[in-house]
């Protein structure tokens, strides 16, 4: 195949058509919509170093196979050690069921230090994980998810309910009050537990918030028993799992338990998760739930470990992928990259209740979304529609405005060409009284954002490309009257049954295929707490998880016998995949590593009497060529069928992380016949070959191979995704426009780069920094210590395992030498007051230890130790 033709991704419409349209035979085919997704803007370099770490210690946990004597035994030796060393350090939690290790928070100049300690085997970051920001507009869009994924046919056609099976909520807790979860009806007055929430543990109290950088800051956890919920995130997760009231979730029957990790306001750090995953067990759940999660993580993450370390204990395990598309490729969160556990992208939901503004001459109701930053827009009066630009304008009030050419009037403009900040701010400077802004592709209702300094003071909302254009050809004809409303109804959302624009992207680091499957996340309307109005709509694939959630206890109790690592192919044979979100109607199938298996139709997963094992297939790195695997189908039913084999490809992904560019699929797939026939109760195993494609180099590939029965029960697929070539090619120590890495000094919260090198005391934070931008995950990263004058090796410094990336192309992490190393993994040696250059050494992504190429380095600037 040639080398891809070089295509501008801001080229317009039409310019994106032609790309369409070349043939694929003389280049590799590149592919745009109308309008590229919008990208996070690169900023100033951000620091993104944790304060709380778990360590991790050798023996194995006892969902492994450890004693309780052995691990209490290496706690006690690793707290003597810490002490013995000077360690000052908090100690969140210790594990010993799901994890081996503890959490702590301890001084940045500390942790090389605790890395050292005798017994740990590894240290990873606890990471801070955000509660969503709920957005609340009444109205029954739950029904219209339910549609999406056959839980109404679940429900009403094949009689299930999820009687019999219990479900953990790990969240924000769950309003016990509320009469549609088994509550009275009245605030504050149902006794814990209930009759729905059987079980539960608040391991926070409300005041709890990990968040540093808010205003509420506040790390410190108050438990006690009752997790009754004060934000309302995890009383919306329960509703769409089990709500049976005045709205009805998937499996409506079930019982809860409520493990409440969240305050009323802020985040969460991972450690909490861990002690809520344990008690989970303990109490007897079925089926977990974890509508939260840390990004860019590896399944070694300490969440992912214990979360598929709880499906080997028999509890199916479902957590959101991760509300990070914005970010780029490797973005899916942990536990959701463990290797057993369910990791759930978002599909926008089919409808959307929004409030509206009606337009002459017929008070046509035009949906909108408020922007972020502005005013909220009127309940009623009347003003002149106007517009800057038409419906083909590309940049339309991206420059000044003519003073008082638009006073008194709602503005219409259109989408691209500059950020919504800057049209709103140079209709308001031209007098405008409001402005509608509206899109430019044929997607979900806008959501803009038009924060700035100065401010927006006028009503500025957002709405779809077809209203937009429909009230363009009104003011086009003539004059037209905007009139506010204070009431909401129902729109079909044009981006409904796609890939929500934040569900994040796989693969995970290691290669293996993640998100697994997908569900309606967008626009999901559900319980909330009874204070703030009992109902709530809400988008994320915190609403996409419990879909599947619910679905797993449908399946649980329609096939109680089920191994619980059987759950997720299951699902996945049956899900159908979508098409490509940005351009719809363009014949393309959206990436395999955003929507997984695609959407779960647990009706037909139900009722499939065939099951294929596996349910997906990791490809890996293609560097090697075709790879052959073996699917194996078991006929579970009474009737013999005979099933066509034939396979898609999805869109292609390119090689940069931050900005994901798409392509035309090019994988081959071989079967070695071109039928399989399946008696009563047979298995047949069949070898398939897939070659991957040559191009892009770096990208990432994916599609399904599709099984089409005679006897017209459901088609069954299985998703395959892999790398485009050698993945140690990766760089991780991209430099970024700040020339990382930088030996620093940390001085007034600041870190100062020292390019000439630097003079330290070792007392307190003066002591050497190391600030690295991780532009890709890295297996391993490992500081030595050489002496500056003749390269005497003072060993290691510090060394970590499994790191995830920044978040951003601008990002970097901190670490810290407080003047020891290690030897031999024990011995400890305080390095002398003198000069030293140190090396760094990351071990690239399934790299080969024993392999130099698959090493990055660098060389610090001499540090001179100098104590007092």
């Amino acid at each position: 195949m040639k080398k891809p033709t070089v295509l501008v991704v801001t080229a317009i419409a039409s310019a994106c058509m032609a790309a369409l349209a070349a043939p694929v035979s003389t280049a590799l085919k590149q592919v745009f919509p109308d309008d590229p997704p919008a990208q996070p803007e690169a900023g100033p370099p951000k620091d993104e170093s944790p304060q709380r770490w778990f360590v991790e210690l050798s023996a194995s946990p006892k969902a492994d196979g450890g004693s309780a004597a052995s691990l209490d035994a290496e706690k006690k030796a690793f707290r003597d050690g810490a002490r013995a060393a000077g360690v000052r350090y908090r100690e969140n939690f210790a594990y010993n069921d799901l994890f081996n290790g503890l959490s702590l928070t301890v001084t940045r100049s500390q942790l090389s230090t605790v890395a050292r300690l005798p017994g740990v085997k590894a240290i990873y970051p606890v990471e801070v994980m955000q509660m969503p920001d709920p957005e609340t507009n009444p109205h029954p869009d739950l029904i219209t998810a339910l549609t999406m994924t056959g839980a109404d046919i679940a429900q009403n056609e094949l009689g299930l309910d999820g009687r019999g099976i219990r479900v953990a909520v790990m969240d924000t807790g769950i309003d016990i009050d509320h009469p549609d979860l088994g509550g009275n009806g009245t605030n504050h007055s149902t006794p814990f537990p209930t009759s729905r929430v059987i079980k539960g543990w608040d391991f926070v109290g409300d005041a709890f918030n990990a968040d540093p950088d808010s205003p509420t800051y506040n790390p410190v956890a108050t438990p006690d028993s009752n997790p009754d919920d004060c934000n309302g995130h995890g009383t919306h997760v329960s509703g769409i799992i089990g709500a049976n009231g005045a709205v009805k979730g998937v499996a409506p029957k079930v019982k809860f338990g409520a493990y409440r990790v969240f305050g009323c306001e802020g985040s969460t750090t991972a450690d909490i998760m861990i002690a809520a995953m344990e008690r989970a067990d303990h109490d007897g759940m079925d089926v977990l739930n974890m509508s939260i999660g840390s990004t860019y993580q590896w399944p070694d993450y300490p969440t992912a470990k214990a979360a598929s370390r709880l499906v080997n204990k028999g509890i199916v395990v479902v957590a959101s992928a991760g509300n990070s598309g914005a970010t780029g490729m490797y973005s899916t969160g942990a536990p959701s990259t463990g290797d057993k556990v369910i990791s759930v992208a978002s599909f926008d939901n089919i409808s959307a209740r929004q409030r509206y503004f009606t337009a002459s001459p017929d008070n046509l109701k035009v949906g909108f979304n408020p922007a972020t930053g502005s005013p909220n827009a009127p309940v009623s009066g009347s003003l002149p529609l106007g517009r800057v630009g038409t419906a083909a304008s590309v940049d339309a009030a991206c420059l000044a405005l003519p003073a008082g050419s638009l006073t008194g009037q709602a503005v219409l403009i259109r989408r691209g060409g500059c950020t919504f900040y800057i049209k709103a701010i140079n209709a308001q400077n031209a007098g405008a009284a409001a402005v509608v802004i509206y899109d430019n592709v044929s997607a979900a209702p806008l959501n803009p954002t038009v924060a700035g300094v100065p401010s927006v003071n006028i009503p500025t909302v957002g709405t779809t490309k077809a209203f937009g254009d429909l009230l363009d050809g009104r003011v086009a004809g003539g004059p037209v009257q905007l009139t506010w409303s204070g009431d909401t109804d129902s729109f079909p959302n044009v981006a409904g049954g796609l890939i929500s624009s934040f569900s994040a992207y796989g693969l995970s680091p290691d290669l293996q295929l993640k998100p697994d499957i997908g569900a309606p996340g967008g626009s999901i309307w559900s319980t909330y707490p009874l204070e703030s109005g009992g109902y709530a709509s809400i988008s994320g694939t915190s609403m996409a998880s419990p879909h599947v959630a619910g679905a797993a206890a449908l399946l649980l109790q329609s096939a109680p016998d089920t191994n619980p690592q059987a759950v997720a192919r299951i699902l996945q044979n049956s899900a159908v995949p979508k098409p490509w979100s940005l351009a719809p109607t363009a014949g393309y199938l959206d990436n395999v590593h955003r929507q997984g298996a695609g959407m779960l139709r647990i009706d037909d997963a139900v009722t499939a009497a065939v099951r294929i094992n596996p349910g997906k297939l990791s490809l890996g790195e293609g560097a090697s060529g075709a790879t052959t695997q073996a699917i194996t189908l078991k006929n579970t039913g009474k009737t013999t069928v005979t099933y066509t084999l034939s396979y898609e490809n999805a869109l292609t992904t390119g090689p940069n992380t931050f900005t994901p560019s798409f392509f035309e699929g090019d994988a081959g797939v071989t079967f070695y016949a071109s039928t399989v026939t399946l008696t009563k109760k047979q298995s047949v195993t069949i070898p398939v070959t897939i070659a991957p494609p040559a191009e892009p180099v770096g990208g990432q590939y994916g599609g399904y191979l599709v099984f089409t029965p005679n006897d017209g029960s459901p088609t069954l697929r299985v998703p395959f995704a892999g790398y485009i070539g050698d993945y140690q090619l990766r760089q991780v120590l991209v430099p970024t426009v700040n020339g990382f890495p930088w030996l620093a000094k940390l001085s007034g919260g600041f870190f100062n780069n020292q390019p000439a090198g630097a003079t330290y005391s070792m007392v307190g934070d003066d002591i050497p920094f190391f600030l690295v931008h991780h532009d890709h995950q890295a297996r391993e990263m490992r500081l030595d210590v050489y002496e500056a004058g003749s390269g005497k090796l003072w060993y290691t410094a510090y060394k970590e395992e499994f790191l995830g990336r920044n978040s951003t192309s601008t990002g970097f992490f901190a670490y810290s030498w407080d003047g020891v190393t290690t030897k031999n993994k024990n011995k400890q040696i305080v390095v002398p007051n003198g000069s030293y250059i140190l090396r760094l050494y990351v071990l690239k992504a399934l790299g080969d230890e024993n392999n130099p190429a698959h090493w990055e380095q660098w060389q610090s600037p001499v540090v001179t130790i100098a104590r007092p």
